[in-house]
Formats: C-alpha cells, sequence, structure tokens
C-alpha cells in the first residue's frame, strides 16, 4: 500500500500542472573531494583581465573562494578575506574570490541586505569599495566553473598545494559576525599546505546563501508575478497627516518618503528606482511612501500611472489646492521643486533629503548602511 502511495505522489508530481516538479530538475552539483585535482577556468575579473590555473602558477597554494555581492554571510566575510590575502601575499600565497551565482535566479527580495546585486558591473562597483587585492572573476553567466567545484553556500573556500590538489573544502571560520573571527580554519589550513602536511580537519561545514544556480528561477518569475498582483491604492492625505508622517513616531520602521508629479519628467524618470528599492528592503524595517503633489482632480491618472508600475507601496496625493502648506508640513527646509525625498529614522530623525532625483546606488547605501537595517544578519 505504501509503495503504491509513493508511486500516486510521485506520478501526481509528475505530471500535475503547477506542482513545483520540473522534468527537466537538475541534480544539485557535487562538491568536489579531498585528493581532487583543481578544475581549470577561464574567467573575466573586475580588473579587464581573464584569469585560468594558469594565471597562479607560481603559488605554492592557490585559494578559491567562491563569494558573491549580495549575501549578508559573504559581506560578515570580506574584510576577513582581504587580511587573510594581505597577511599571506608575502609567502606567495594566491587568494582568487569567484562569484558563481547567476542573475536571472536572483530576485529583489534577496537584496535586502545589501546595495548591490551579483552582475558583473555591481561586482566592479564592490571590488572597488572594498578595495579587493586579489582577483574577483564572473561566473555567473554559464556557470560552468561553479558546476565543476560544487561550491555550497557562498562563501566556500578551496584551498589547493603546489600540485593544485585540493588539501582543504569549508568555511572561512566559524563566526560569522563581523569581528567574531579571524579566519581561523582557513588560516590553519594555508598553514598546513605551505608547510607540506595534511589539514586535520579537511573538510568543514559552510554556512550562508546557497548558489544562485541559473535552472532556479521558477521561484523568481513566482515572485514577481505575486507582487504584480499586488493591490496598488492611492489615499488622499492633508496637512497634519502628512505632519504624522514625517515624524514617524510609531513605525519603528527607517522611511523613504517620496513627493512627485506626474507632470514631472524627473520624478517619472526615478520612479523605477524607488520601486525596487521598496521590493529589496519592504522585508526589513523598511517602507516607501510616496505623497503625488498632483491636484486632487487627477486621482484617477495618478491611480494608474502607480498601477502601471506596481506601486504596491503606500501612496497618496495631497488633497488641497495649496501646495506651500503641504511644502511646510513636508520639510521647512525644501524650496518647492520636485522630485523631493527624504529618509526618516522612527523617532523623525532625518538623515537625508534632496531636491531632485536621487543616486539609486547611494539610497540603497543609506538606507543597508542605517543602524535600523544592517548588511548583516
Amino acid at each position: 500500500m505504501k509503495k503504491i502511495l509513493k508511486l500516486s505522489l510521485f506520478l501526481f508530481l509528475l505530471f500535475y500542472p503547477g506542482s513545483g516538479y520540473s522534468q527537466t530538475t537538475h541534480p544539485e552539483p557535487e562538491t568536489i573531494r579531498i585528493g581532487s585535482k583543481a578544475p581549470d577556468f577561464d574567467l573575466p575579473g573586475v580588473d579587464g583581465k581573464s584569469y585560468s590555473l594558469k594565471s597562479f602558477e607560481k603559488a605554492p597554494v592557490l585559494v578559491i573562494i567562491f563569494s558573491c555581492n549580495h549575501c549578508p554571510t559573504a559581506q560578515a566575510y570580506e574584510d576577513r578575506i582581504i587580511a587573510i590575502e594581505k597577511d599571506y601575499r608575502s609567502k606567495g600565497v594566491a587568494l582568487v574570490m569567484i562569484s558563481p551565482n547567476s542573475t536571472e535566479a536572483l530576485n529583489y527580495s534577496e537584496l535586502g541586505y545589501t546595495d548591490m546585486g551579483d552582475s558583473f558591473e555591481e561586482m566592479k562597483l564592490r571590488a572597488g569599495d572594498k578595495k579587493f587585492t586579489f582577483p574577483y572573476l564572473y561566473d555567473g553567466d554559464k556557470q560552468k566553473c561553479a558546476l565543476a567545484y560544487g561550491p555550497v553556500a557562498t562563501p566556500h573556500c578551496f584551498v589547493f598545494d603546489r600540485n593544485r590538489i585540493l588539501c582543504y573544502a569549508g568555511r572561512v571560520d566559524g563566526s560569522e559576525k563581523p569581528g567574531s573571527g579571524k579566519g581561523e580554519d582557513l588560516r590553519i589550513a594555508i598553514d598546513a599546505v605551505l608547510e607540506k602536511k595534511a589539514v586535520t580537519t579537511s573538510v568543514t561545514k559552510v554556512f550562508g546563501c546557497s548558489v544562485k544556480w541559473s535552472w532556479k528561477s521558477e521561484y523568481t518569475q513566482k515572485l514577481y508575478k505575486q507582487w504584480a498582483e499586488l493591490p496598488v491604492t492611492l489615499g488622499e492625505i492633508d496637512v497634519n497627516g502628512i505632519s504624522e508622517l514625517v515624524k514617524n513616531s510609531s513605525s519603528g520602521k527607517l522611511r523613504l518618503i517620496n513627493i512627485w508629479a506626474t507632470w514631472c519628467g524627473p520624478c517619472v524618470t526615478e520612479f523605477p528606482d524607488l520601486v525596487i528599492i521598496d521590493r529589496m528592503y519592504r522585508g526589513r524595517q523598511f517602507e516607501l511612501i510616496t505623497i503625488s503633489a498632483d491636484k486632487k482632480e487627477k486621482k484617477e491618472e495618478v491611480l494608474g500611472f502607480l498601477k502601471q508600475h506596481q506601486a504596491s507601496n503606500k501612496n497618496y496625493i495631497f488633497n488641497k489646492d495649496d501646495v506651500y502648506k503641504m511644502i511646510e508640513a513636508v520639510d521647512p527646509k525644501w524650496q518647492g521643486g520636485l522630485p523631493y525625498t527624504m529618509i526618516i529614522e522612527p523617532g523623525g530623525n532625518i538623515i537625508y533629503r534632496k531636491q531632485d532625483t536621487i543616486d539609486p546606488l547611494q539610497m540603497k547605501k543609506l538606507i543597508v548602511g542605517n543602524k535600523y537595517i544592517g548588511r548583516y544578519y
């Protein structure tokens, strides 16, 4: 009877539309084992050069770390990886970091702890921000290198000896919180290989974001469809209501307020970036609120624009004709030009105000760098 039930379940998953089973499901790549030869690769670096195993042929030890921009765990280990490369450079150790993630399988909801995704262009920016002194390579398009090595999560370290035989595979150290570890596990492994000794603990488990394999894009597509179907609303707001929003006394959230209008070209141009920012951080202690400065009789037109852009955040339209009262209620320092954007901490502390369009990357940095959000768990 149990066999019949199992067979029935299998057939249901196989043939029932929407069950989540795919006949083209890929098996999880296997992590290469200790004693294996390093698979070769040919990957572009953020410095404009291409790299392969031959690029590091003089190094007595080669450390390959699969990591990425967006993962909070990966970010938590960045400074330790930088320090390890610096400390072992004089001993001839070569360290290279490879981003294995496909951008097709990475969605905005997974970017809540970062200011950047995992595209090659964003990798260049992160390498510049962190001043990486080692090659940072992109494998996100074809993922051939990642498939050959089989990293489980980011970061995942592989240490090879002079003959490029794998001697260690695992974590940097067991303390994710920045400042709580110094990369002990990885350092011990490198030291052992330099001394031509066996690594005592040659395999350790890793913790972090799973690799974003290109064939795992179904969840992203499903999520974006769900977002597209969320209700888009437009409430009316007066001076007192705006004053309460700016006070931000009870939300407990970092609040981004954007004042805009459908007739304002720069407002319309930057609006999609605001929607992306909302989708990145809406799962955290963050909220986007927009206030339209259009005339009240344009409410349907404004709502139509918001629906077009799937703006399922909180949206308002000022319900009075005296826009100067609105300006004073929003911010006495505002001169009245559109768009106008503020970031307000809980309790009303304004940490950002700008008349004119925002710089999306600067905005993301401010948000994720704020004490109410943060890059780490």
